[in-house]
């Protein structure tokens, strides 16, 4: 009886900790909304608010439906679950007594994770794409790209983690390569913006949205361990290490390069980290989480610069900081893991099997292939059926007015009349007007 009760009490820990990582990962939303909103114009915050949080609704709709089958349903030779599987979740509708999660938490966890991917692939369409069409396309991308993706991923019976065998603790390959690479043929298919490139409009609120995805990061990584255990420790402090030496990578690189260090820079270098410690977390020691936020911030600073000499406008950086990211913790993998971390992976660096190294580099090409090829065949289809980007009056004048008669700061000149708000401020010369193109800092 002592052991059942035993038993019971831990079920209810492991329960508890994962509604609080449920907790933190849902803060990433608005986190991932303040850090995109705070890098646009003064003209186009709301809107890249509303495409991050409206891929939570469609996300949760399309997992009910059929996603959860989709991805975590009997597999159909390794490529895709069986959609007909747990359609409407009424098989997690029942408690078995047990005192632990049984599906539903699992089920609205990876909605998150879902979600979240989708919202990062805005970057490539900010200033410039339909929110209507961002709708549609959201919602394909979904079922043609994440899904199928997160099968090979995260069920054990798909083809890169059951037949391949690839190591991906937390969504470097589904979640950071997948969107990283998806916004870049977004932005590809989408064209440069017709308005002169806009600068962050302000930085702390950038700040503020970094810190809100350090905090629900510690969240997405400590949930995947499924439980209060050990690895959820692990992960947890590995986490906290690599967003530190993300930070340092990407500023040292930034002093070189530039000869200064930026705020931005800053909370950009922290955000690589997390991504490179996402694939890795488990596979990596203290010091080798370091590493990884180092090379993983390093590795972003440098090609940021590569981006803007390409002048491709994925303008909110989603493919330097999380497709390239993604690659550089999953290298990591291959090069120093430990055999002394939980998932007992010896990278090749520590005289480890050069095998990893192959099926690391599987799991990399072929997420990143599948990502831009779906993507942008999906962007070319919708771009010559409903038309993806706004009209270049819309876009001059910024979505926030056209397209969801909202604006995010009421600012107009002074000795002007209350209620002119920020038409006004666009359109007059003056200190006003220039601070509302965000000529305050540079991308």
């Amino acid at each position: 009886m002592k052991t059942t009760v035993l038993d019971q009490l831990g079920a209810h820990a492991d329960l508890a900790w994962l509604i609080a990582a449920f907790a933190l990962v849902a803060l990433m939303f608005p986190g991932l909304a303040l850090y995109y909103g705070g890098m646009m114009g003064v003209k186009n915050p709301l809107n890249m608010m509303m495409m991050v949080f409206s891929t939570l609704p469609i996300t949760a709709v399309l997992y009910v439906a059929f996603g959860y089958g989709l991805v975590s349903g009997p597999t159909m030779h390794g490529i895709l679950g069986n959609p007909a599987h747990f359609i409407g979740l009424g098989d997690f509708q029942h408690d078995d007594g047990s005192g632990g999660y049984q599906g539903a938490w699992f089920n609205a966890f990876f909605i998150l994770f879902a979600a979240i991917t989708v919202a990062i692939v805005a970057s490539g369409a900010a200033g410039r794409m339909k929110f209507s069409a961002w709708l549609v396309f959201a919602t394909l991308w979904l079922i043609l790209d994440y899904f199928p993706v997160a099968h090979w991923v995260f069920n054990p019976d798909g083809w890169l983690y059951g037949k391949v065998g690839i190591h991906d603790y937390a969504g470097g390959t589904a979640v950071h390569m997948n969107s990283g690479v998806a916004s870049l043929a977004l932005a590809l298919v989408l064209g440069k913006r017709k308005s002169k490139p806009e600068r962050p409009h302000s930085i702390p609120l950038v700040v503020l949205g970094g810190g809100i995805l350090w905090f629900g990061w510690f969240g997405f990584n400590g949930g995947c361990a499924y439980g209060a255990t050990f690895l959820t420790q692990y992960v947890v402090q590995n986490t906290l290490l690599a967003g530190c030496a993300g930070m340092l990578g990407f500023c040292v690189v930034e002093r070189i390069k530039d000869g200064h260090y930026t705020t931005l820079g800053m909370i950009t270098g922290v955000i690589a980290g997390l991504v490179g410690i996402t694939p890795s977390a488990d596979t990596m020691s203290p010091l080798g989480a370091l590493g990884v936020g180092v090379v993983a911030g390093a590795v972003v600073a440098v090609c940021l610069g590569i981006k803007n000499k390409l002048k491709i406008d994925d303008t909110l950086d989603a493919f330097a900081v999380h497709g390239l990211g993604g690659i550089a913790g999953t290298v990591c993998i291959m090069l120093f893991a430990s055999s002394a971390a939980p998932a007992g992976i010896k990278g090749i660096l520590f005289g480890g099997d050069t095998k990893i190294v192959l099926d690391e580099f599987i799991g990399i090409v072929a997420t990143c292939t599948f990502s831009f090829v779906v993507t942008f065949v999906i962007a070319k289809v919708l771009d010559l059926t409903i038309g993806l980007r706004v009209d270049e009056e819309i876009e001059l004048a910024g979505l926030d007015l056209a397209l969801h008669a909202e604006t995010a700061y009421d600012i107009h000149p002074v000795g002007a009349a209350a209620g002119t708000g920020v038409l006004a401020a666009m359109t007059a010369s003056s200190p006003a007007a220039s601070r509302m193109e965000g000529d305050t800092a540079p991308v």
